[in-house]
């Protein structure tokens, strides 16, 4: 198997190498830079490519897409650090091409991923799975608010109190207080800092605008 190797760290890129050769017949090239690595795909498209992406000048996940779709023959197996919730959603959900593992992760997750993708199958570990669920499952808890319980979370978010926040739409406290509790329990929270939370991931408040 033919692999490529687009990784910036030395070590990383040594233990990778290492593990790759352990099957003489495999062939490993090694890159820097997305130029050099266009460059290897197309004199041998049928390859897996170990990519860090964190450490690439690959600019977005958009442009990373660009790439598979190019070259729709090759695997990829991202092995990084850290990658982000919408990244690992929007390249798993968009392409069978991509494998995901973290470097923390285990050898047998590193092994299991390159055998995959020299299959042509794809693997992604479990943390990445997790990271993905735990995004969707809080989206579907935000999308479950009236457009009142956003509008009062973000004057949460905000430090408002009830009563500043009752004055402020002209409604009672108590009013304010059942809209609290339905906004508490359909996030699933129990203190405004958890919804201070919600509302930053949400992006309905700036971070430097609002105070807790």
């Amino acid at each position: 198997m033919n692999y490529i190797l687009a990784d910036n760290q030395e070590l990383t890129r040594f233990a990778v190498e290492s593990l790759i050769r352990q099957d003489e017949n495999n062939q490993v090239r090694k890159v820097s830079d997305k130029a050099s690595l266009v460059q290897a795909l197309k004199e041998q498209e049928r390859s897996v490519v170990v990519l860090d992406f964190t450490l690439s000048d690959i600019a977005d996940e958009e442009q990373l897409l660009i790439i598979g779709e190019r070259f729709l023959m090759a695997q990829w197996v991202l092995l990084s650090d850290d990658l982000t919730p919408g990244f690992l959603r929007r390249v798993v959900y968009a392409s069978h091409q991509f494998s995901i593992v973290f470097k923390d992760g285990s050898l047998k997750e590193l092994r299991d991923a390159l055998r995959q993708a020299s299959a042509g199958q794809r693997f992604v570990c479990q943390r990445a799975m997790e990271i993905i669920l735990s995004q969707q499952q809080e989206e579907e808890r935000l999308e479950v608010l009236t457009a009142t319980e956003k509008e009062i979370a973000i004057a949460i978010a905000k430090g408002l109190t009830t009563k500043e926040i009752s004055k402020e739409r002209f409604s009672s406290v108590h009013t304010i207080t059942t809209h609290r509790k339905n906004i508490f329990r359909k996030l699933g929270v129990n203190t405004a800092h958890e919804v201070v939370k919600y509302a930053l991931r949400a992006g309905w408040v700036d971070p430097s605008e609002f105070y807790i």
